[in-house]
This record gives structure tokens, C-alpha cells and sequence, in this order.
């Protein structure tokens, strides 16, 4: 029998799938550390990361249970995307529940751009930008381009994306910073802003 550090994530979801609950142990033994860290720094608060951590395994379980888990090969990938979701469900309930009293300044502090939800023109500016990155993503050297989508839009770790694409970490990490320079000196070439 196969010791269960030698299958990969996929394997073990669908051991767990079948009912072997120490599938499933070993998966969260694999990810918990990358996963917590992530969700830590995000919310920057040890109690509600505490919580968005056990809410993205409860997910994990009702998706593998109900035989809805079709991510595979990105498992990693897939775990990060339900813990910025709920993340972003947080964040949405803070913004709707936050209050500010301005009686007790001269300033009016609730006239201020970051307080203020998205306008028309912040949308196109952002639509705009998304396709320039998306021109610049299409005008790079294949590998460069390939490991900056796994990078950022699979949010693969370096480690993951060496293993994807069958080379050692360290020309992985090389490949990305290639990329992100081939990217900005294009950016100046064309005169493309890339924040608003």
C-alpha cells in the first residue's frame, strides 16, 4: 500500500471521497501552514483568521463529500480561491457595517476617496488597466507568460510551479522576475499606467 505522503493532492481528495478520513488529515497537514499564513496576513487578526481557516476546510468537506470537486491538479490553487472568498465576504460585511461620527472633527472625514465605493470612471480605469496587463501577458516569451498566470491568477507557489513545469525552483522564481521586468519596460515602451 502507498503511504499517503506520496500521493498527490488529487489522490488523496479522492481517497477522501471514498471515506478514508487520514486522506484528509495528510491533505490539511499538507496545506494548513501555507493557508493559515495566507489568511493571516490578509485579515491581520489571529481570531478571524482563526475562523476563515476552519470555514474553508468546512467548504473543502462539503465539496468533496457532495462529489462537487473539480479542480483537478490545482488543488492548492482551488483551497487559496475559498479562503479569499470568504476573505472578500468579510471585508464587504466590515465595509457595510462600518460608522464614522464626524461631529467632533472640522474635517470631513467621510469626504475622502478611499471611504467611498467604486465610480463609473475607477471601473473603466481598472477594465482598462486589466486589459493593458492582459496585452503586456500576451506580448511575453511563452514560459514567462506561463508562469505569471500560475503565479498570480492560480496563485501557484513557486514550488508548485516548478513541479508544473519541470524545472527547479530557483529558474521558476527567475522566470517570474524576467517576466514582471519584460512586463514593466513594456509598460514604458507603450506608455501603458498600470495604477490608477
Amino acid at each position: 500500500m502507498l503511504s499517503l505522503k506520496t500521493l498527490t493532492d488529487d489522490m488523496l481528495v479522492a481517497s477522501y471521497a471514498q471515506g478514508n478520513n487520514e486522506a484528509f488529515d495528510e491533505l490539511l497537514a499538507r496545506h494548513q501552514a501555507r493557508l493559515y499564513n495566507y489568511i493571516l496576513m490578509m485579515v491581520k487578526d489571529e481570531d478571524v483568521a482563526n475562523d476563515v481557516f476552519q470555514d474553508t476546510f468546512t467548504k473543502v468537506v462539503t465539496t468533496i463529500r457532495q462529489g462537487r470537486y473539480t479542480e483537478s491538479g490545482r488543488f492548492a490553487a482551488w483551497l487559496t480561491r475559498i479562503a479569499r472568498n470568504l476573505i472578500i465576504d468579510i471585508f464587504r460585511q466590515e465595509k457595510s457595517q462600518a460608522t464614522v461620527s464626524t461631529d467632533s472633527s472640522d474635517v470631513d472625514l467621510l469626504n475622502r476617496r478611499e471611504y467611498s465605493d467604486g465610480t463609473v470612471e475607477d471601473e473603466l480605469v481598472d477594465l482598462q488597466i486589466h486589459d493593458d496587463v492582459r496585452s503586456l501577458l500576451d506580448r511575453l516569451p511563452e514560459v514567462q507568460r506561463q508562469v505569471l498566470l500560475m503565479r498570480y491568477y492560480q496563485n501557484l507557489s513557486f514550488k508548485e510551479i516548478a513541479a508544473a513545469t519541470g524545472v527547479s525552483i530557483n529558474t521558476a522564481l527567475g522566470r517570474v522576475r524576467y517576466a514582471i521586468l519584460n512586463m514593466r519596460r513594456m509598460a514604458g515602451e507603450y506608455n501603458i499606467e498600470l495604477t490608477r
